[in-house]
């Protein structure tokens, strides 16, 4: 069964939202940054979002779109949550490559 574009990236951003949740979990503690941890996840459902609702075929769009969307939430951190930004990226082009392979043409 295929799903359609958006759908497919939502889920998939927020799968890796869960890889997210479990890095910070490790670095940081769970305890104490609920809310930081809620946020990223949240991030990554939304870079899901943006890449499904993309329509325009470019060679880059999960990099630059995952790019702007972690921007937003690193200059969020004071700019103290490198590996986050950089995963924001990475599941960007992860994102894209899972909708546009699986989903419906």
């Amino acid at each position: 069964m295929k799903l359609n574009r958006i759908t497919l990236s939502l889920i998939t951003g927020a799968l890796l939202g869960i890889f997210c949740i479990i890095g910070i979990s490790f670095r940081s503690g769970f305890k104490g940054n609920e809310i930081f941890i809620l946020a990223t996840w949240i991030n990554r459902v939304l870079i899901g979002l943006v890449i499904g609702l993309a329509h325009k075929n470019f060679k880059f769009k999960g990099t630059i779109l995952g790019f702007i969307m972690s921007s937003s939430f690193y200059i969020a951190t004071a700019f103290k949550d490198t590996p986050d930004f950089f995963a924001g990226i990475v599941y960007g082009i992860i994102i894209n490559y899972i909708a546009t392979k699986y989903s419906k043409k």
